[in-house]
């Protein structure tokens, strides 16, 4: 098992070493990821159809037999997604050796057997111990996604416990078929004692960005139906690309762990390209304030918040991120705790391993405090805004640095908070959590500001919120946070960029009309096919697709609309066209005061959806970044901020739809900003 382990691991270094190679720097000369597979004998390819027909007829019987019994149809997914690994490897090239080909006719045998069981109302996968594949079905695109348990003996006992979430390494072969066969033989490189390990495909290439991070919470909240789950002894870890994730997930949402134990990996993106991958950067200047999402470097004062330990090998090329992560805590007064391996590369060293493990137990062992005294915060984003019970809900400005000091002060009932960009607020204790006293009102001191506030209530909860206007700071009730439609504002989970559409439910939104020119027209079904394929690609999954005309009221009020095509083309284009705050017609493009004719020119944009602002609204583009961003996981980051104008003269290349003549952030209004 552990040389099985230890071949897994040289596998992901060997790819991490060829994806990282001088000529993925060459955007006219990108390699496909994933890349070309193996020619299927005939014979193989007849069986492999035939196997596939059989499940999938069998599944669409269970679909039925099982309408009246909802705790078995929600397993189904448990049997699909075999069915769409081996689709996927088989229609679209991704065999990658001849002993997947053998593997994946063993899958097809496993998910008969195990729709056999759902036939006779049984389930003995949903809560065994050992080595477990499960999977879910994912509200973004309806798509089943794969993941992994390693569940100890112990979780019989109906007792809560640890849970580790492990994220995997860069693998360009790490297909479907790969991952359900890895997991049904090999534990990971750590399994703690009593301890559930959740493995997450995080949608292959991946480092739980995007729809991958979506993937995390989902597979969390689904084991935890099946297995009791200690919520305050939750971990996250990761070695390599999976790393670069575990970065994120401790900057982003540092209050949810016990522990975080990031190892090798990337936590930012310009210095690590630079020195890993020798790029020359050339950011436009959105690129540039996009990077603040994920660089770990711009977050690092919430690791205030969480317990790090740091792993790297002292002769890896990624022992970079380490480095700058240690001078990023260091400007914060952090001494970080750095774990390295003597002698060591891409890999973790025995004895450094031990002591990583040691440490990390410890911590768990202890536990999360869910109610700290202090709270130090920052972010860039309100798609990242809360900590412990701490909630920004509106910004001065976005993608400028905002930062939040909070503390429950000596002084009896008093919290005091000084704040930076930041306009509105929310202090919330769930029942049982509040500390203070349940018989005073409760002082608040905001940028030394004095507020009163009611007092906590007898379950011991509390919940108050804040506004500020010029530089005074006011108790508010809940109902002012929440914009109306009539004054829309950004808030969390409706602020943009483009490719925040695609953490949640999203449905593309095709054309029937004809288009108002013929360029236009050309460039819209080669984006839209471009955007399938990639999404299939690299995200797994197949994007539901509508025409116009058939979109219902049911799918404005469930989906974030991708609407392709222009306002003549496009029938729910055409009813909005006028609410948006670019306009667009047969004369041409307008942003705020800039104008670009209409034969070569195409807005993209993302704006809350006119029909329904719970939800957004995008024009013409999936994710923004593409085939030379594939090459590196460092690379994958937003590429064109909340709106666009696209020069459809100029050529599609493998960093953009075309030539970018304009782009921008929508203020927090979203109104077009003065340049």
């Amino acid at each position: 098992m552990k040389q099985n382990v230890s071949l897994l691991f040289a596998l992901f270094a060997t790819a991490v070493a060829h994806a990282d190679g001088p000529k993925d720097n060459q955007i006219d000369n990108v390699r496909r990821v994933p890349p070309p597979g193996i020619a299927v004998p005939e014979k193989d390819r007849a069986e492999l159809n035939q196997g596939l027909a059989a499940l999938g007829k069998e599944i669409e019987s269970l679909r039925g037999a099982l309408k009246g019994k909802p705790q078995l149809l929600d397993l189904l997914p448990d049997v699909e997604i075999f069915h769409k690994a081996v689709r996927y490897a088989l229609a679209y090239d991704e065999f990658f050796k001849p002993g997947e080909i053998t593997t994946a006719k063993a899958h097809l045998q496993t998910a008969m057997e195990r729709a056999k069981s759902l036939r006779e109302g049984k389930a003995p996968w949903a809560n065994a111990t050992g080595l477990v594949v499960r999977g879910q079905r994912s509200r973004l695109d309806g798509s089943v996604q794969p993941y992994a348990l390693v569940v100890p003996e112990s979780a019989r006992a109906g007792l809560p416990l640890r849970l580790d979430i492990w994220f995997h390494g860069r693998g360009e072969n790490l297909s479907e078929v790969n991952f359900l066969a890895d997991h049904q033989k090999n534990p990971g490189q750590f399994t703690p004692p009593n301890t559930i390990v959740l493995h997450v495909y995080n949608r292959y290439c991946n480092p739980a960005r995007f729809a991958g991070e979506t993937d995390v919470f989902e597979a969390w909240a689904h084991l935890k139906k099946f297995y009791p789950v200690d919520e305050n002894r939750v971990c996250v870890r990761g070695f390599s690309m999976g790393g670069a994730s575990t970065w994120g997930f401790a900057t982003h949402h540092a209050g949810l762990w016990a522990a975080a134990a990031p190892g090798a990996g990337f936590s930012e993106t310009a210095d690590f390209l630079k020195v890993f991958q020798n790029e020359e950067l050339k950011p436009t200047w959105w690129e540039q304030k996009l990077w603040r999402l994920y660089d770990a470097t711009e977050n690092a004062i919430n690791l205030y918040n969480v317990p790090l330990v740091v792993y790297s090998g002292e002769k890896d090329r990624q022992k970079q991120a380490a480095d700058i992560m240690e001078k990023a805590l260091a400007a914060e007064g952090i001494k970080m705790t750095h774990i390295i391996g003597p002698n060591t590369e891409h890999k973790y060293e025995p004895g450094a391993k031990a002591e990583v493990e040691r440490r990390v137990d410890a911590l768990a062992a202890h536990g999360r405090n869910p109610v700290p005294e202090k709270i130090k915060f920052t972010t860039y984003s309100l798609r990242y805004n809360t900590m412990f019970w701490l909630a920004v809900d509106a910004l001065e400005e976005h993608w400028e640095r905002a930062r939040v000091d909070a503390e429950l002060a000596d002084e009896d009932n008093t919290v005091k908070l000084a704040t930076k960009n930041v306009t509105a607020l929310t202090l919330d204790f769930a029942p049982g959590l509040c500390p203070l006293d349940v018989t005073a009102k409760v002082k608040v001191i905001l940028d030394g500001q004095k507020l009163d506030a009611p007092a906590p209530e007898s379950d011991r909860s509390w919940k108050a919120h804040f506004n500020r206007t010029g530089k005074k700071w006011a108790l508010t009730d809940d109902s002012a946070l929440r914009a109306p439609s009539s004054a829309l504002a950004k808030r969390h989970g409706l602020q943009g960029p483009i490719d925040d559409a695609f953490m949640d439910s999203f449905m593309f939104v095709r054309p029937t009309g004809a288009a108002m020119n013929a360029k236009v027209g050309a460039w819209v079904q080669g984006e839209l096919q471009h955007a399938l394929t990639h999404w299939r690609q690299q995200f797994r999954g197949d994007a539901r697709v509508k025409n116009d005309a058939d979109v219902t009221d049911a799918d404005i009020a469930s989906h974030n609309l991708v609407l392709w095509g222009d306002p003549q083309s496009n029938k729910l284009l055409a009813k909005i066209a006028d609410k948006l705050p670019i306009q667009w017609n047969a004369a041409g493009v307008r942003a705020g005061n800039k104008s670009f004719p209409a034969d070569q020119h195409v807005p993209v944009m993302i704006y809350p959806n006119p029909l329904n602002p719970k939800h957004y609204v995008v024009l013409n583009s999936s994710f923004t970044y593409r085939e030379y961003d594939y090459l590196n996981n460092a690379r994958q980051t937003p590429k064109l901020p909340d709106w666009a104008v696209v020069d459809i003269s100029k050529p599609v290349t493998s960093r953009a739809p075309g030539g970018i003549a304009a782009a921008g952030f929508f203020g927090e209004r979203w109104q077009v900003k003065k340049p």
